[in-house]
């Protein structure tokens, strides 16, 4: 084979990849397309969720989480109170 025809395939297999590369990015593009479609469905989806459901037990979650709050504040106090109990036990 002649250097001619050695340039003419190198030529021709460097379009041939170039081809393929570029399909190949087309179709991942049309493929990322479609899963921000789908993500965009989602998160519409969640904001009714969060919208009707969720916001409306914020008050009821705040205030059961203040009643734990209390009760953790205390469990220390508690705890001391206990170990004193349990060494004037008799064993």
């Amino acid at each position: 084979m002649s250097t001619d025809a050695y340039i003419a395939l190198s030529v021709a297999l460097a379009l041939v990849v170039i081809a393929v590369l570029a399909i190949a990015l087309i179709l991942v593009l049309r493929g990322l397309q479609h899963i921000s479609e789908g993500l965009a469905t989602l998160s519409g989806a969640l904001e009714g969720v969060e919208a009707e459901h969720l916001r409306p037990l914020e008050p009821a979650v705040k205030a059961i989480n203040e009643k734990f709050d209390v009760i953790l504040t205390a469990m220390p106090g508690i705890a001391r109170k206990a170990a004193i109990v349990a060494e004037r036990r008799p064993r």
